[in-house]
């Protein structure tokens, strides 16, 4: 039986920034529910006809979202959305909001940190500083990035952040995606690069931004990684399973690339003794590239503008995933 209640109800699973929270509770058309848990049958109990989910890392199932019949919109703290059942979405006509302001340049940064890192042999120097023999310094290992060339796979929001701060550090920037014309890599300086697969041979580095989908899985893989230089380097920050891991680790130590910055693995988190973590030429972060101080209170805050959008009848399109349902509902 459904609540007689003229307010809104939005279930906030996982907390958000007290940011995001203020905006829905100076709405006196709105009812909080919170649910501090990731397991299917809590979080089912507590989205009983809720009206909006707010969602961090739970995964959104058919299961749950049955238990809110008058639902109108989940609303992703983020901008990945594979742990949501879309097909359910779809068949209800119901929007999925993501945040996609909100990360960008994090991730971008992160991306930068990443590269610079592998240039400049960061950690190995760190190592050797920490020591009173500092005569590991020489043979030289640290490059310049100045003038090599970077291929950014995916030219979306973040692919463009990444461009803009290479171009500062002087690489040449070259681009792909299919999905995106070239006008809009050239008015950027980005190259457009229609077969990545032609031009690895010719990359100094890799940054992969590109949406994890059929046809991105495994896109870097073992014929890949022999098409690259041997002094290349590769940084993903998109998601894991986009580069062939086995693949990678034979390709570290074999030396057929240099070096790898990953934010993103295929299985999160990973055992201690996944083999990638023994190498002294991988930067791992736990996949956190899009999570700052900053960037949190922008997540939180789109989040719960993404929800009153829809509430208000007034929902941003670019913020909605599956953008049939505009057409349907309109």
């Amino acid at each position: 039986m459904a609540i007689n209640t003229n307010k809104k109800r939005v279930l906030v699973i996982q907390p958000l920034h007290p940011a995001g929270m203020e905006m829905l509770k100076a709405r006196d058309d709105i009812e909080i529910i919170e649910c501090d848990s990731l397991d299917e049958n809590v979080i089912a109990e507590a989205a009983k006809d809720v009206h909006a989910m707010t969602v961090r890392g739970a995964t959104i199932t058919r299961k749950i979202m049955s238990q809110a019949p008058d639902l109108m919109v989940v609303s992703r703290h983020g901008v990945g959305y594979d742990a949501v059942d879309l097909n359910t979405l779809n068949e209800r006509n119901i929007p999925l909001c993501i945040a996609i302001h909100s990360n960008m340049i994090s991730v971008a940064e992160q991306a930068m940190a990443l590269l610079l890192g592998l240039a400049k042999d960061i950690f190995y120097y760190d190592e050797v500083t920490r020591t009173d023999d500092w005569g590991p310094r020489f043979p030289t290992r640290a490059v310049d990035l100045d003038g090599k060339n970077l291929l950014i796979i995916g030219f979306g929001r973040i692919g463009r952040q990444v461009a803009k701060r290479a171009l500062g550090f002087d690489l040449k920037v070259f681009g792909y995606d299919p999905y995106v014309d070239d006008a809009i890599l050239k008015a950027a300086n980005v190259e457009p690069v229609s077969d990545f697969r032609k031009v690895l041979r010719d990359m100094d580095a890799v940054a992969i931004h590109c949406m994890k989908t059929e046809e991105t899985t495994n896109m870097f893989s073992e014929a890949e990684f022999k098409d690259m230089k041997p002094d290349a380097f590769i940084v993903n920050c998109a998601r894991g399973g986009i580069i062939d891991e086995h693949a990678l680790y034979q390709a570290l130590i074999s030396g057929e690339i240099k070096g790898a910055g990953l934010d993103v693995l295929l299985d999160e988190p990973s055992a201690a003794d996944h083999p990638l973590f023994s190498l002294k030429n991988v930067l791992l972060s736990p996949h956190i590239a899009g999570v700052t101080v900053e960037s949190t209170q922008r997540m939180a805050t789109q989040t719960v503008d993404n929800v009153l959008r829809v509430f208000d009848g007034n929902i941003d399109p670019e913020c909605v995933v599956n953008q049939s349902v505009l057409s349907s509902s309109g």
